[in-house]
């Protein structure tokens, strides 16, 4: 039997942009609501909020439309970014090991082959 190589995914099953979205944003729930966290570090993603509610904006969509969006998903990403750096390390790492803990990891690979089967008559 020929052995097999480990296939080079660019994708990783485990995570995913929608996967990694959603982990960052229970992230920053649980650490808004941590104790241990700095109350004017908990501002950063309330001002990201209200910057993506507000009418002001940086780069208003009338002139180039899709620019004035592209600068309410750079305050919402900055914001996020900037709120996890500035929380405790020890308090983060906690949190993430927490949202994470019910995905389950395997390595086990289960070595079989495998038969087409047709409902028609040869």
């Amino acid at each position: 039997m020929t052995e097999k190589k480990p296939s080079n995914l660019l994708v990783n099953p485990q995570g995913g942009v929608v996967r990694d979205t959603l982990n960052r944003l229970k992230l920053i729930v649980r650490l808004m609501a941590d104790n241990r966290v700095n109350i004017f570090a908990k501002l950063i993603p309330l001002g990201a909020l209200v910057y993506l509610i507000s009418p002001a904006d940086l780069l208003p969509g009338v002139v180039i439309p899709f620019v004035g969006a592209l600068d309410d998903a750079a305050v919402l990403w900055l914001g996020s970014y900037v709120f996890t750096e500035l929380c405790p390390p020890a308090v983060v790492e906690e949190h993430m090991k927490a949202i994470t803990s019910n995905y389950v990891e395997t390595d086990d690979v289960v070595d079989a082959e495998s038969t087409d089967v047709s409902d028609k008559p040869l």
